[in-house]
């Protein structure tokens, strides 16, 4: 019999912590013991369906990058992400640093620059505004300057009159720097912006951020579309 050998590994895993482990807020009666598998999924950014079929061994292939993430989400020393990686027949190699420099490619701004009746942007790890199309240009023109959506909602006045439900879009954009505190935690970049929105703003760190997807949409009542951007909660910043 064909034994799933990384499965087996990942559910002793994922048993072995607790939300508290990962600083996880956790809600409702807890019928699993340790993680469930949702949440390590949200942990590692992986869609949830996909590390379910990796447990039950219907998925035997994941990258290199999905194993790197998984490791960082179950807290695994080297030993053991090194296990994992033999586990799933990869080379464990030297774990990626990922706070380098974004950029956009000049193919995705021609790309952009394609939709003239919609606003498309797009965002780094951070939530920096690294690239706009004209349409993006005209609908942030409230905000002076448009760089970063974080500091956008919690810092410029304009925020409050740009969201519908401030108080979503808020809880979004924590949610997403917690997310980058996951998979970066050493992100110079990341250190500066929770620093920055600590120090100016009372509402960044009493927000109260749930395992779920949080969402928040513009006012513009115009638009064809709605800006919005849907998050999964990680843990804070440390």
């Amino acid at each position: 019999m064909d034994r799933n050998h990384l499965g087996a590994f990942l559910r002793a895993r994922r048993a072995g912590l607790t939300p508290q482990d990962v600083d996880m807020a956790s809600h409702g009666t807890r019928r699993v013991t340790g993680l469930r598998r949702e949440e390590v999924a949200v942990l590692a950014g992986v869609n949830a369906d996909y590390y379910t079929r990796l447990e039950q061994g219907r998925e035997r292939n994941p990258s290199p990058q999905v194993l790197d993430a998984l490791a960082r989400a179950l807290r695994l020393d080297g030993d053991a992400r090194t296990h994992l990686f033999r586990l799933a027949g990869s080379s464990p190699g030297t774990p990626r640093t990922l706070h380098t420099a974004a950029a956009v490619s000049p193919a995705l701004r021609q790309l952009m620059d394609g939709y003239p009746h919609t606003p498309a942007f797009v965002l780094g790890r951070t939530l920096d505004i690294l690239a706009t199309n004209t349409l993006a240009d005209a609908l942030f023109t409230p905000f002076d300057p448009a760089d970063n959506l974080a500091r956008m909602i919690f810092l410029d006045p304009a925020g409050r009159h740009f969201y519908t439900d401030w108080e979503r879009a808020a809880q979004a954009a924590v949610a997403n720097l917690h997310e980058s505190a996951g998979l970066d935690p050493d992100s110079p970049r990341l250190h500066r912006l929770v620093t920055e929105l600590t120090r100016h703003s009372t509402e960044f760190g009493r927000l109260p951020v749930s395992a779920e997807q949080h969402c928040g949409g513009t006012r513009d009542p115009g638009s064809r579309v709605r800006l919005s951007h849907c998050l999964r909660s990680l843990s804070p910043p440390r």
